[in-house]
């Protein structure tokens, strides 16, 4: 008899903080916000349970938070800290199941199928990955076990903080019907809105509702909601797959049409950007260059080049002619810029025996590269980015720009 497919959703609580707070132990039982500087532009990356009770949350302006609540502890936090946390999560989970599907820095799925005889029962599996977390990274997770993907993830929201809730084989669809229909994975605002529209207010009415009239609002997402409502995900646990784009992003403390101060930045990404590729052993066909003005309008300009790269210099001289001809038809301040570089192809290309300069630039970045990585990023620069250390200031790995909720 074939075994019953278990997929576990686990979700590492209120990631960013509790890994300060396994750092920091006299951080326990406070109210804590991750995020960006009180004295710049940012947003909340992650509140502490106990900063909740005062209606701080994720994605919450950080002056808001602050008046709010100007007793927390207000942390900026650190990207590459919670990348290392996250690294040992997933290889706590590589220890129990080679079937693991990473969909973020917390949270995972794992396909546990057929390991009841290595340990005694699913739960029991479930209750040992806790217990490593709490045990070797100070951090606790919460778990939801069931049929398919949809309904572990909803159960591992439900069992917070802390907790493991197992949906027993063939309850899936009973165990949604109660739920209001925005804890469905894949319901927006805007979704709740045209349903609630239609006198639906629970995954239960969502999952009787005629898939005609799903389709005929909602296309073709429509069939899959009306799926997952009534507890259908047949959905695989698949590996991660390597990296499509590689991106960098700032947002500016003040909006700027200092064209001095933007092509700064743009470098110092660019470099960024390139370091990662040929860390990577990639190289990319196309630049993307991404701008928000002051009224949070956001935009994209793309360029496919003609020969794939890894260098700095034709990253950043890309993405300056996009942002060159976007500021000369649009005047509004920056508030955010970003470069990115995606059509990832594996290196080995024929050389152009006439263009020995691109050959020479790439020897020069990967000199610089073995630099930075024995004295630091910044030991090394162009004088393009000198000028961004009277204002952006230095981390362990580099300038620290600033994303909308912490630097990374």
């Amino acid at each position: 008899m074939a075994n019953c497919v278990r997929i576990m959703h686990i979700d590492l609580d209120a990631f960013f903080v509790s890994v300060e707070q396994a750092e920091n132990p006299e951080l326990q039982g406070k109210p804590i916000v991750v995020g960006g500087r009180l004295d710049r532009r940012g947003v909340v990356a992650a509140a502490s349970y106990e900063a909740r009770t005062y209606g701080l949350h994720a994605g919450m302006p950080l002056t808001t938070a602050y008046r709010l609540h100007p007793q927390a502890t207000f942390i900026e936090g650190s990207f590459p800290k919670y990348r290392r946390a996250s690294q040992r999560f997933i290889a706590i989970l590589a220890d129990f199941s080679p079937y693991l599907e990473p969909v973020s820095l917390d949270e995972a799925y794992l396909d546990a199928t057929g390991f009841e005889s290595i340990y005694g029962s699913i739960r029991q599996m479930a209750v040992n990955i806790k217990q490593r977390s709490k045990d070797e990274l100070g951090l606790c997770a919460s778990v939801g076990i069931a049929g398919g993907k949809v309904v572990a993830k909803v159960a591992s929201e439900l069992s917070k903080p802390d907790g493991l809730l197992e949906v027993s084989p063939g309850k899936e669809r009973s165990f949604l019907a109660p739920l209001p229909i925005a804890k469905l994975p894949g319901i927006g605002r805007r979704s709740e809105q045209i349903l609630n529209s239609l006198s639906t207010h629970t995954i239960g009415q969502l999952a009787t509702l005629p898939l005609d009239t799903l389709k005929h609002y909602f296309g073709t997402a429509g069939e899959l909601m009306h799926r997952h409502a009534n507890g259908i995900d047949d959905r695989p646990v698949e590996p991660p797959t390597a990296a499509k784009s590689i991106s960098r992003e700032t947002t500016f403390g003040t909006d700027t049409k200092d064209q001095s101060l933007l092509k700064a930045t743009l470098s110092y990404l660019s470099e960024r950007v390139g370091s990662e590729l040929r860390q990577r052993d990639k190289q990319a066909r196309c630049i993307t260059l991404k701008l928000r003005y002051a009224d949070f309008t956001t935009i994209t300009r793309h360029h496919t080049l003609t020969q794939a790269t890894n260098t700095d210099q034709t990253i950043f001289n890309t993405g300056f002619q996009l942002l060159d001809r976007t500021l000369s038809q649009q005047k509004q301040p920056i508030r955010l810029i970003g470069i990115g570089v995606s059509n990832l192809i594996e290196p080995g290309k024929q050389l152009d025996m006439l263009d020995a300069s691109s050959r020479r630039l790439e020897q020069l970045d990967r000199a610089i590269d073995r630099i930075r990585k024995k004295y630091g990023f910044t030991a090394i620069q162009t004088g393009r980015t000198l000028s961004l250390k009277d204002i952006f200031p230095l981390g362990e790995n580099g300038y620290t720009l600033h994303t909308p909720s912490f630097s990374r």
